[in-house]
Formats: C-alpha cells, sequence, structure tokens
C-alpha cells in the first residue's frame, strides 16, 4: 500500500455500540487539519500488521477535525475486524485515508429510504444524521439477527427518526424486502441499502423488479466479475506522467504490474469496491471489473479501478 494521500490519526475512544461492534472515534495529530467529509464516506485505516481495510464514516458530516467508524468483529474476517476489536487502544497513533465517497446522498429529495443490515447502519447514520438537520423526509428500515446485534439504536431514537426493525430470531426468517420496498415506492424517491451480500442482491432485484430508479448501494465484498468476452490476456500499457510503458502478459493483472513497477497508486481492497486506486483513462478500452462505478460512469470509459479491472484494446494509456 502506498502512502499517498494519507492522515495521521491518534484513537481518541473506543465504544461498544453492540454485539461484536464497536466504533473508533479517530482525531488529527497536533497540529494538523482534515478533509471534510460527506454523508456515505469512508476511509482507509492502516491497521498494525500491514493491513488496510476501509470504513464508513458513522458521526455527522458537520463535525470538523474528527472521525467515527463502526467496526463488527467479523467471524469471517481476513485479519482486519480482529485487528480493530483486538489491537487498538486509546492513544495509539494511525495512519488513514482522507475521505472517500461513492455513496453520496442526494439531499434535495423528496423522501428518502435507507435500508440497513446490521454494521451497514453506518454510513446510513451519518446520511440520517444530514436529513434529520436539514428536516428532509427519510425513514430507515433496520435489518439485524437480533436486538443485541442493531448498533447505534439509542442515535437513531434521538434523531426521532421514522425506523421499521426487523429482527430474524424474533420474526424467525429474513424480512420480506421487495414487499417493504413496494410499499414505500413513489417516483420521487430515493433507497440506499447496505449491508451484507445477500441482501444487497435481493435490493438490487427488487429495486429493478418494482422500477425504482433512485436506487444506490455500497458493498462490503465485492461480487465476482468475470472477464468480458472481448478483454484481451494481454495488452500494452502507458503510464504517461512516469514516462513508463510496459507489457501486461497473459496471466498477470495490471495491478500485479504496477505493484512490481513500485507505481505510486494508493490502493487498499483489492476488489474494486473501496475506489482508491481510481485513475484517469487518457487511452484505450477498460474491461471495467470494480463496484464503485455506476453502469454510466464505466461506459463513460474516463477512469478505472487498476486494482481488478483489464482492458479491451490492444493499449491502455493511464494518468499516472
Amino acid at each position: 500500500m502506498t502512502t499517498k494521500d494519507t492522515l495521521q490519526a491518534w484513537v481518541h475512544t473506543l465504544r461498544h455500540e453492540a454485539q461484536d461492534i464497536i466504533s473508533v472515534e479517530l482525531r488529527p495529530a497536533a497540529g494538523t487539519v482534515w478533509p471534510a467529509f460527506t454523508p456515505g464516506a469512508h476511509i482507509d485505516l492502516h491497521l498494525p500488521g500491514g493491513l488496510v481495510r476501509s470504513y464508513s464514516l458513522c458521526n455527522p458530516a458537520s463535525d470538523s477535525q474528527r472521525y467515527v467508524i463502526g467496526v463488527l468483529k467479523d467471524k469471517a474476517s481476513r485479519g482486519g475486524s480482529r485487528a480493530v476489536h483486538d489491537l487498538l487502544r486509546v492513544g495509539m497513533a494511525l495512519t488513514i485515508s482522507a475521505p472517500r465517497n461513492h455513496f453520496p446522498l442526494v439531499e434535495d429529495a423528496v423522501h428518502s429510504v435507507l435500508v440497513a443490515g446490521g454494521i451497514g447502519i453506518t454510513p446510513l447514520l451519518c446520511m440520517a444524521r444530514r436529513l434529520s438537520s436539514l428536516g428532509r423526509s427519510y425513514e430507515v428500515l433496520y435489518f439485524a439477527r437480533n436486538r443485541a446485534a442493531a448498533a447505534f439504536a439509542d442515535v437513531l431514537q434521538e434523531l426521532g427518526a421514522k425506523v421499521h426493525w426487523h429482527f430474524d430470531h424474533e420474526a424467525g426468517g429474513p424480512p420480506d424486502l421487495r414487499a417493504l420496498l413496494s410499499a414505500r415506492r413513489a417516483q420521487d424517491t430515493h433507497y440506499y441499502a447496505c449491508g451484507p451480500t445477500p441482501m444487497l442482491d435481493a435490493f438490487e432485484a427488487d429495486c429493478q423488479a418494482l422500477g425504482l430508479s433512485h436506487a444506490h448501494l455500497e458493498r462490503f465484498s465485492a461480487k465476482p466479475v468475470e472477464a468480458a468476452s472481448d478483454a484481451r490476456s494481454s495488452y500494452s500499457v502507458e503510464l504517461r506522467q512516469s514516462g513508463i510503458s510496459f507489457e501486461v502478459p497473459a496471466g498477470k493483472t495490471l495491478h500485479n504490474k504496477l505493484i512490481e513497477l513500485k507505481i505510486d497508486v494508493p490502493w487498499s481492497c483489492e476488489e474494486g469496491i473501496c475506489g482508491s486506486c481510481e485513475t484517469r483513462v487518457l487511452e484505450g478500452q477498460v474491461d471495467h471489473r470494480d463496484m464503485v462505478l455506476t453502469p454510466a460512469e464505466q461506459a463513460d470509459n474516463k477512469v478505472m479501478m487498476v486494482c481488478v479491472s483489464g482492458c479491451k484494446s490492444e493499449r491502455l494509456v493511464l494518468d499516472l
């Protein structure tokens, strides 16, 4: 992971929020000023042991000089959430990225429906805070295994948010998401979802079936995306700023080559979901395999996520 565009932070507060969920409040190192952020933004956390993981900001976007994240200790963790829960201590110094937002809130929507699955409440909580401050109409559909696993329920209550709660253990199974969305179908309503992959897959399918055009989601993990049928197994690349040209041979990826050449491109997830490696495309046709860009943005072919995407043309020119 490169250190470009990073910030120095320290752990100010660790707080238990729900079963296996803690919040981490970060403050800037002395003498530094952090950039503002917008609802839906996330940061990369550089953890002990060299791990880098992305987490959504859940505190009010109006806050200056503090970032707060919520982290679930995931049983299927690849090491990131375990490191947060087991190794972070108050007063510890950390490196983080500046906030990035690929899940922005449309603040002037007539109505907003925020669909949260478990720890997916974190970016939606920031949205709820903002909508409340603006006096906008919104509601929350909050799904969790049980009440003990529902983080930030007290904050939603303080906000006076209209919340539909669904707890699998009490209801005897998962929610009927399509019925819930259908009951809230309106032309000018925007729908936001964050949570586990099965819920988000259902959200996408249900929004499409119901004709809900203003649907937005953020994923914790990437869906497998196969290479396009016309993707090339090998191609040439020019890095315009660096003056470097090289071949990406069959069996290698662009990301592999950039790491080998020690090119300074920030990266984190290596799955095409965090957006940290977004790079401008000057020439060539990209085979997009990320979960960040919309279909329209992919069709524009102006940027790519170099950690996962490939190429459909013989040559690719990047602004690096």
